[in-house]
């Protein structure tokens, strides 16, 4: 399948601090923790963060994955990164996912250390092999976590997804009411979404290529739990093929043909990509940001993904 990559380099999205640039005593304590002297460090420069993030060899031959923020410079990320920690540590065994080692939260630095699990990120344009991986071990992924493991205490997705929601609405205020009749359909379906958004599957709530590993033999390792909350088990799904559609599949046979969107509400899952194609349009218009040059472009492209896909299901285009 051929379809044109997308305009941002996935894959290398994220200007990120190396080794020798965190702070002397910082990487002191780093290497304390880890029982070694670090020998190479290799960044690993997808995602949209500013934050250390890189696979670390130190000198007993062992790897690690460490992650580290500045909580003066980032308050925000070293918040989220504080909140991973909290959520990795109760994650059921069988969750694919990188297990957490330790963390740190001094020296003005929130820390966490994870095992160096063999994998990379998806090849973008995605490639069928890798996305049929991906979208099997999402099936797992969600019988593990259907409903939400005892001792996983988390919010509910509707309380505060639904914060980020509300674009069509201010624009068809905004505007007096005068935008055409899909913007009107938009900020009806964008109303809804609280409801859509009901569910007690733990998800994800952040699922891209990016927080995702694939390894040669077909493992899949999902990362980055900053986001974890209660919502309908196919929430994870449709946002994933969000970028799917965007690389020229057909999102919609995937979603009807997966576990997860065989009994999907259609209209919830409307009401989803009305409020998410929302929030991708208003962030990609905010200033750039010199965590990341390609943050805006990356949301403006999610934006036309996500519309592109909804005006298909709603009949908007042939």
């Amino acid at each position: 399948m051929s379809a044109p990559r997308p305009p941002v380099p996935y894959g290398a999205t994220a200007v990120r601090p190396h080794w020798t640039d965190l702070p002397e005593r910082l990487r002191e304590r780093i290497q304390e923790r880890l029982g070694g002297t670090v020998v190479a460090a290799a960044s690993q420069d997808s995602g949209f963060t500013p934050g250390f993030a890189s696979r670390l060899v130190y000198a007993t031959g062992e790897r690690a994955f460490v992650k580290a923020v500045s909580t003066r410079m980032s308050p925000a990320i070293a918040d989220s990164y504080a909140a991973e920690a909290r959520t990795a540590a109760k994650l059921p065994a069988a969750v694919p996912a990188p297990r957490l080692r330790w963390t740190l939260e001094e020296l003005e630095w929130v820390v966490l250390c994870f095992d160096d699990v063999p994998g990379h990120p998806p090849v973008r344009p995605w490639q069928p092999r890798e996305l049929t991986d991906v979208l099997t071990a999402l099936t797992s992924l969600a019988e593990t976590l259907t409903p939400a493991p005892a001792g996983l205490l988390l919010p509910e997705a509707r309380d505060w997804l639904v914060q980020d929601f509300g674009y069509w609405r201010d624009l068809l205020r905004d505007n007096g009411g005068t935008p055409n009749q899909q913007v009107f359909e938009l900020a009806a379906l964008e109303k809804s979404a609280p409801d859509a958004l009901r569910g007690e599957a733990v998800v994800h709530c952040d699922l891209r290529d990016d927080n995702v590993l694939v390894g040669d033999d077909g493992t899949v390792w999902f990362c980055d739990w900053n986001w974890p909350s209660r919502g309908p088990a196919w929430l994870d799904l449709v946002t994933l093929l969000i970028s799917v559609r965007g690389d020229g599949y057909d999102a919609d046979a995937l979603l009807a043909a997966h576990p997860l969107g065989e009994s999907a509400d259609a209209d919830a899952v409307d009401a989803v990509l009305a409020g998410l194609s929302g929030y991708f349009t208003r962030e990609s218009l905010q200033p750039k940001t010199a965590g990341s040059p390609y943050l805006r472009a990356h949301q403006a492209w999610y934006a036309e993904a996500t519309l592109s896909w909804l005006a298909v299901r709603r009949g908007w285009v042939g």
